[in-house]
C-alpha cells in the first residue's frame, strides 16, 4: 500500500515586505516585497514534499486569480490535490507580513475565512482515504468542530499546528468538546502555549496541555530553543544557530521536521530536532519554504 501523509488546513498567497532600515512609525518604508505561496498547512506539506514524502493534501481555493495561482503552484510541486476543492464565492487565503531589516517579524495580518469551508461534513467525505495515512496534520485555521471530528476520527496519529494565539483555544474547545479526549502531537510557540492554558510560563503551560489529553508537546520559543514535554518526560533543546534571512513559516517547517523525524521512528522527544534543522533551513531563506530543503542534513 502506497504510504503518504494528509496535510489538512489553508493555502494562502504571501505578500512579504522586508524592510531594509530601522523602521520609521507611521511612513513609508524602503524594502523588498515579495509574493510567493504561504498558509501553514500548504507549507507544512511543502517542507514535506522536499524531504521526501507523498502528500495529499486537502484543502479549499477561492474561484479568483489567486486560487488559481495557488492551486497551480501545489500541483507543481507534487501534492496530491484530488481531495481540496475550488470554492465559489470567496476569495483564496491571502497573508501580508511585514518584517523588520533583520528578517524577524513585525506585523501580519492574514485572511483565511474561506477555510470554514472544511467543515465535519467535508472531511466526513474523505475520511476513508485520511484513514489510510501514515500522519495527519492539521492546522487550527480550521474551525474547532472541524479539528474536533478530526481528533475523534483520525486512526492515524494527528500533528496539530496552533498557528496564532487567537486560533490556538480552538484546539483546546476541540480537545474539551472530543469524545477521546486525546491528541498525539500539538506544536505551539511561547505566545500560543500561554494564551491557550492562561499559564504564564512555559512548564505550566506544558503540564496543563499534557492534562487536557495532548500526549507529545512541542513548545518553540526562538531564540531559547524548543521545550519538549509528555506530561512525564520534559526536555529543553537549544536553538540552532543560523542566519536569519526571513522568519516567515520557520514554525511550520519545524512541523515538518518533527513529522519527518516520527515517521522514522524517532522516540519523543527526539523528533524535536529534526524540526530544528528544517525551521534553521528555512530561516536562511526568503521564501515560507526553503526551495533548496532536499539538499540539507535532516
Amino acid at each position: 500500500m502506497e504510504k503518504f501523509i494528509t496535510v489538512i488546513g489553508g493555502a494562502n498567497i504571501d505578500i512579504c515586505a522586508t524592510m531594509s532600515g530601522v523602521k520609521i512609525a507611521n511612513d513609508s518604508n524602503p524594502g523588498h516585497v515579495t509574493l510567493g505561496h504561504g498558509g501553514v498547512a500548504r507549507n507544512v506539506a511543502h517542507s514535506l514534499r522536499l524531504l521526501g514524502h507523498e502528500v495529499r493534501f486537502v484543502s479549499v481555493f477561492g474561484n479568483d486569480n489567486f486560487g488559481q495561482l495557488s492551486h497551480d503552484h501545489c500541483q507543481k510541486i507534487g501534492l496530491e490535490l484530488s481531495m481540496s476543492q475550488q470554492v465559489h464565492d470567496f476569495r483564496n487565503g491571502l497573508y501580508l507580513c511585514v518584517n523588520d531589516r533583520y528578517g524577524e517579524l513585525v506585523v501580519a495580518v492574514a485572511e483565511t475565512d474561506i477555510i470554514n469551508n472544511i467543515t465535519p461534513e467535508f472531511l466526513a467525505s474523505r475520511l476513508p482515504v485520511i484513514n489510510q495515512s501514515e500522519a495527519v496534520v492539521a492546522d487550527t485555521n480550521l474551525p474547532a468542530k472541524s479539528l474536533q471530528f478530526l481528533i475523534d476520527n483520525c486512526f492515524a496519529p494527528l500533528v496539530v499546528d496552533a498557528v496564532s494565539a487567537a486560533k490556538a483555544v480552538r484546539v483546546a474547545t476541540a480537545l474539551q468538546q472530543s469524545s477521546k479526549h486525546r491528541l498525539h502531537t500539538l506544536k505551539l510557540n511561547r505566545q500560543e502555549a500561554f494564551a491557550i492554558s492562561k499559564c504564564d510560563n512555559v512548564p505550566d503551560a506544558a503540564r496543563w496541555l499534557a492534562s487536557q489529553g495532548v500526549e507529545h508537546i512541542y513548545i518553540t520559543l526562538g531564540a531559547d530553543g524548543v521545550y519538549c514535554s509528555n506530561g512525564t518526560i520534559s526536555e529543553k533543546f537549544e536553538t540552532v544557530a543560523t542566519e536569519v534571512v526571513n522568519a516567515t513559516g520557520a514554525g511550520d517547517a519545524f512541523v515538518a521536521g518533527v513529522v519527518h523525524g516520527m515517521l522514522r521512528n524517532e522516540p519523543f522527544p527526539q523528533p524535536a530536532h529534526a524540526g530544528q534543522r528544517v525551521a534553521a533551513a528555512t530561516l536562511l531563506s526568503q521564501y515560507t519554504v526553503n526551495p533548496d530543503l532536499a539538499n540539507f542534513d535532516i
